[in-house]
């Protein structure tokens, strides 16, 4: 496991995460718990899922998040990638992506 990696559980990964702020951390934290409920019901087995920020343009106030999320079920990786230059939203649409991936 690379040092920069957080573990959630046993089946969720964040990668990139420790750049980001205690407080931020909760709610993202939650934001991921609250998806991963519902890809578990949606997955035929759902094994895991690997989140990975990555901050593009670095400019205080106004950087850009970037993430790549892969979600295996059954052996079938689900990815998806989104970049906005609020947190909170890449993550909700990035996740919301895999949701509706699944849903099909």
């Amino acid at each position: 496991m690379d040092e920069d990696s957080l573990n959630l559980g046993g089946d969720i990964q964040l990668v990139g995460f420790k750049q980001v702020d205690r407080a931020s951390m909760v709610i993202v934290k939650k934001m991921v718990g609250n998806y991963v409920k519902k890809f578990g019901d949606l997955c035929e087995k759902f094994e895991g899922v690997k989140l990975t920020l990555k901050i593009v343009h670095p400019t205080e106030k106004s950087e850009k998040y970037e993430i790549h999320t892969i979600l295996m079920n059954g052996g079938s990786p689900v990815a998806s990638e989104f970049t906005d230059r609020n947190l909170f939203v890449t993550l909700d649409k990035v996740l919301g992506k895999v949701e509706s991936l699944l849903q099909k």
